[in-house]
């Protein structure tokens, strides 16, 4: 089956990230990780806002009140629906900044961290309740990336870039997870995978940076679709839209001598399959 993707939003984000579908609102909110901003779009109306935010945001979430819940350099913050701004969880430390965020069933936010530098062991992984608990979950990670439940949350799927994998763990719904195994491996020439989102068969989405492609993995393993894209750098994707359908995909541009015309832009590829109901962060 071929797969032809539109442009949902022409960008030069320097490194696109997290797309999220907000249902409440009935828009896509996604962030440009270096460009320090948090975007979003409607895709009914065409309507787009962009909220500039101090310091590197690696990924938004809406929360259950309103607003949004922010994966910053310097730690978890929130933002109220009358767009004030405070921390949940202030924790700087130098060289360390805040990756790829997702919220789990229980509508805890599980959030990642990286070195700038993506020295191995310099990443963590943590988990934060609506009521400002943390708790570590994996405190030896290079550079955190996709995190996503299978349909019954049983399971959590996750990705440490550099290790080309796409890792399973048991999920006890409580926020325990164990018997981390290898779901699927990155060959070589194919790209890193980055982020990955879920879908209601059970399946794994992972953009390939790298790799100018998403590809849909079974929850056996197997690679069952590849959709190419035009930029070398997909990051992450999401599914949206009214039904869930329609497959929204973040791409960056930074570290290319040459960006192709589309990098840093927001893709969709509509009606490329079926989504889960992302839940809202409980803070």
């Amino acid at each position: 089956m071929t797969y032809g993707y539109e442009v949902a939003v022409r960008a030069e984000a320097e490194l696109g990230e997290g797309p999220t579908w907000d249902a409440q609102g009935g828009r896509l909110i996604w962030v440009d990780i270096l460009g320090s901003r948090v975007h979003t779009y409607e895709p009914g109306s065409g309507r787009r806002t962009v909220r500039v935010t101090e310091q590197h945001v690696g990924a938004a979430k809406p929360r259950a009140g309103g607003g949004l819940v922010l994966n910053l350099r310097d730690g978890v913050g929130l933002v109220d629906p009358d767009g004030a701004f405070r921390w949940l969880h202030h924790e700087p430390v130098p060289g360390r900044r805040g990756n790829d965020a997702a919220v789990a069933p229980d509508g805890s936010l599980w959030a990642g961290t990286m070195r700038y530098d993506e020295a191995p062991g310099g990443g963590t992984l943590a988990r934060f309740t609506g009521e400002g608990a943390v708790g570590t979950v994996l405190d030896d990670v290079a550079v955190s990336n996709g995190t996503g439940w299978s349909p019954d949350g049983r399971l959590m799927y996750y990705i440490d870039s550099p290790t080309r994998r796409i890792d399973v763990f048991d999920h006890d719904g409580e926020g325990r997870v164990g018997n981390r195994r290898p779901l699927a491996g990155i060959e070589d020439g194919a790209g890193f995978p980055d982020g990955l989102t879920v879908d209601a068969d059970g399946c794994v989405w992972v953009a390939l940076w790298d790799g100018a492609a998403v590809r849909r993995y079974t929850p056996a393993g197997d690679l069952d679709r590849v959709i190419e894209l035009p930029t070398p750098r997909p990051t992450a994707c999401a599914f949206g839209g009214p039904d869930l359908t329609d497959l929204y995909i973040t791409t960056a541009r930074t570290g290319l001598t040459a960006p192709l015309p589309l990098s840093g832009s927001l893709l969709v590829v509509p009606g490329a399959g079926k989504g889960l109901p992302q839940p809202a962060f409980a803070g």
